[in-house]
């Protein structure tokens, strides 16, 4: 069912509809944007002490990803950059913009297991990608 959106529609002047429209696509998708088989390689990735090989470890897997997700993926993050450079407008730095789409765009199969312990990470993924954005995807 192909829905017609009329972006005139006066209810997308709201931020907070667009917002929660683009949080709600990627929440309802069938795998996320980083996939179950990659949550794990993520997490792992994240808490290696050694920056450098940090670093190496979240580009390496990124440009693993399936290529809709990887260039969807760049578009998004691409997107959320721009947004973090008007925070002090907008009030949303690299940390809330994490904690807002760390548990949308990465999340294990199974809800179980320590979901709190989770999130930190899943946060800090998104925080890194952001903040590494232009090394993680040299144009």
């Amino acid at each position: 069912a192909d829905e017609q959106l009329d972006l005139d529609d006066g209810r997308w002047e709201d931020i907070h509809v667009v917002t929660g429209a683009l949080k709600l696509f990627f929440r309802e998708l069938p795998e996320p944007l980083v996939p179950f088989g990659h949550f794990d390689k993520f997490i792992a990735a994240i808490k290696m002490q050694d920056p450098t090989r940090r670093g190496q470890c979240v580009r390496d897997l990124v440009f693993s990803l399936p290529p809709a997700h990887h260039d969807t993926m760049k578009v998004l993050f691409r997107h959320l950059c721009r947004v973090i450079e008007y925070k002090e407008e907008n009030r949303m730095s690299v940390q809330s913009i994490a904690i807002v789409f760390g548990p949308t765009l990465l999340r294990p199969a199974s809800e179980e297991g320590n979901m709190a312990m989770h999130m930190v990470f899943q946060n800090q993924v998104v925080e890194h990608i952001l903040n590494q954005y232009s090394y993680i995807f040299p144009d």
